[in-house]
């Protein structure tokens, strides 16, 4: 019996009932139909068998003997008369055939047990928080490089390159952490990790590094490579394209890793997995990382005429109403500069990063908050901010923050779906979870509760 006759035999005997005195005694057979190609049961166990598997391993029986052949077989009256050796050889495969079909009945449980916790896990997945332990790859590194080449693309035009080389609280920075703390990188092995234009590999070497690395993934380390000839500095800075999670650098270890890794609310893009593993894998032991410490930071906000430009604007669009996308706008934080007039209660850090110490675990936390109002108002957003601290000789720090001078990064704001009244000297709590997107490891969810109000925000 070929596999088409086998499909359409048990598909008969589902929508027959035939019984199986009916099936040995026919002449021919009765399913030839097409009709039942079309399974009774979509989910039949006996539709999901490895036929052919079933039909070879049916001909060998115990003993290991061939297949017997051109026994005579009596019908008459109704009734079969077989051999006694017909008869002993039917019962040894019938008992071979259970014997099979029991294991293929365990084999079909526990497929339907997997399906299930897969469709669990899913679940969880597709609603983005769960159980942390949910996902398989827990860091930006076990991804697969196709799959991220449109987070590396990203950083190959210009634009984005021209727009952080401009933002001057940045790039001074950096430029001052290396630069006047020349005693400290003269003479040493840097990694500049995810380098771009690759000024930061040049403020290495301008600071009297030995050696400069510089490795990015993006294209633009062509047009790097391009400006490092151009200045005269290929003696002393090697670039290197590739992600650092599947290459392999020029020298096994470095003393110093500067990185500018920081995304929107800090931890977007999660490009500090990929420090971590440099760190852990290419610093020597006693090196530095630069930066060192960041903190991440809340504020109260209260910009009415962001709400109404992106919530209100809803209530009426031309006369007609479109409130059923308020949801999906509020979801979305905004990333944009806040006035420190809008800015409307003190600030709460809600964690601070030792860049040495810490593991890609960091990308997860919850925090408890506390803020104060300092006027009386509607608050209508959580401004969410992030400062960073190089620990050198002549220290460094920036802060992005909306009562300092704005970067690129500018803040990114949480808009509160209905806006909270509050009064000069009200203390706000406050709890705030963050989570790496399961669909996405580089996006997050933020989930913020502020009073009896519990609002999901996704960052990607």
């Amino acid at each position: 019996m070929e596999c088409y006759s086998y499909i359409k035999l048990v598909n008969f005997i589902r929508s027959t009932n035939t019984s199986c005195d009916t099936i040995m005694s026919c002449d021919r057979p009765l399913w030839s139909d097409d009709k039942y190609m079309t399974p009774v049961n979509q989910e039949d166990p006996w539709l999901m068998f490895d036929f052919d598997d079933v039909e070879e391993s049916s001909m060998l029986l115990d003993s290991g003997d061939p297949p017997r052949s051109g026994y005579h077989v009596n019908a008459e009256d109704g009734r079969v008369t077989l051999s006694e050796m017909h008869f002993a050889e039917l019962q040894k495969t019938i008992k071979n055939l259970n014997s099979q079909i029991k294991e293929k009945d365990e084999v079909i449980s526990q497929l339907v047990a997997d399906m299930q916790r897969m469709k669990a896990t899913l679940g969880e997945v597709m609603v983005g928080e769960s159980n942390h332990n949910v996902v398989l790859n827990q860091n930006v590194g076990g991804i697969r490089l196709e799959d991220d080449e449109e987070y590396f693309n990203t950083y190959a035009h210009f634009g984005i390159h021209h727009e952080m080389l401009s933002d001057e609280v940045r790039t001074t920075s950096y430029q001052n952490a290396l630069c006047l703390n020349s005693n400290t990188i003269g003479g040493s092995t840097v990694l500049d990790l995810g380098c771009g234009t690759g000024i930061l590999s040049m403020f290495a070497a301008r600071a009297g590094a030995a050696q400069v690395i510089g490795i990015d993934q993006s294209d633009i380390i062509y047009h790097a490579m391009d400006i490092i000839r151009e200045n005269n500095l290929s003696d002393k800075i090697t670039l290197v394209k590739g992600r650092l999670e599947d290459t392999e650098l020029p020298v096994p270890q470095v003393d110093v890793i500067v990185s500018e890794w920081m995304g929107y609310f800090l931890l977007f893009e999660a490009m500090l997995d990929s420090v971590i593993y440099a760190r852990d894998k290419h610093l020597r032991p006693g090196g530095l990382l630069l930066p060192n410490r960041c903190s991440l930071s809340l504020v109260g906000g209260c910009d009415q005429v962001l709400h109404t430009e992106m919530l209100g604007f809803w209530s009426d669009v031309y006369g007609f109403k479109m409130s059923s996308l308020r949801g999906d706008v509020v979801r979305e934080p905004q990333t944009c500069v806040v006035s420190p007039d809008n800015v409307a209660t003190t600030p709460a850090q809600l964690c601070m990063l030792d860049l040495m110490t810490v593991t890609t675990d960091c990308m997860e936390f919850e925090a408890d908050f506390q803020i104060v109002a300092t006027k009386s108002t509607l608050l209508t957003c959580l401004v969410g901010y992030f400062d960073v601290f190089f620990d050198l000789p002549n220290p460094v720090t920036f802060s992005t923050s909306p009562m300092c001078k704005p970067t690129h990064w500018k803040q990114t704001v949480f808009l509160i779906q209905n806006p909270i009244s509050v009064k000069q000297g009200e203390v706000i709590r406050g709890k705030l979870t963050c989570r790496r997107n399961r669909k996405e490891l580089r996006s997050l969810i933020v989930t913020i509760i502020l009073g009896n109000a519990k609002q999901r925000y996704l960052l990607s």
